[in-house]
């Protein structure tokens, strides 16, 4: 393995306690239940890459987006807009090279209105006059949706894929707002 293979890879440290405390396991790939290697998770640190955090098995419910650093108490990430406090899976994002391309439609199965994003939009309504978004296509990059404008609220990893129908995700009475690319390594 090359050095740039290394640093295209991800790694996350996942402790039971705070202060990077107790019982831990490390993480360089998805893990769909976390259950079997700990009990909670109070810390952790992203050594590299970037991952998505989840507060169910299988990759459900709230979502939550971490680049590298150290995080030393979990309960203070709910004040970084992190909605849970128990995680039970998570998935590394992949870097991604090249162009960005996602389509978005206001109503579910590719219905309503559509437009074709490259870039970041912080606003769907003030860009687009788009009142929701409640399907999209994926073609090219990695994505985070946001329920609010300028990036806030609850959020949704995005890969390449169609996506139907957010309800059928779980993801019920929520609208998304604005959408970032993740084009960083992290």
């Amino acid at each position: 393995m090359t050095t740039t293979d290394r640093n295209m890879m991800g790694k996350i440290t996942f402790y039971e306690e705070k202060n990077f405390q107790g019982r831990s396991y490390e993480c360089m790939s998805d893990c769909s239940d976390m259950s079997s290697h700990m009990s909670r998770c109070q810390s952790c640190r992203v050594e590299s890459g970037c991952f998505m955090l989840y507060e169910k098995n299988n990759y459900m419910g709230q979502q939550f987006f971490m680049r590298r650093g150290e995080y030393n108490d979990m309960h203070r990430m709910q004040s970084m807009g992190m909605m849970f406090d128990n995680i039970r899976s998570c998935r590394m994002i992949p870097f991604h090279r090249g162009q960005f391309r996602m389509k978005i439609y206001e109503k579910e199965n590719f219905g309503g209105q559509s437009n074709e994003m490259m870039d970041d939009c912080d606003n769907i309504q003030d860009r687009y006059r788009m009142s929701d978004c409640q399907s999209c296509h994926v073609m090219d990059g990695h994505w985070l949706m946001y329920e609010q404008p300028q990036y806030r609220g609850r959020m949704m990893y995005m890969r390449p894929g169609e996506y139907r129908s957010f309800r059928d995700m779980g993801m019920s009475g929520q609208r998304f707002m604005s959408m970032r690319r993740i084009t960083d390594m992290c």
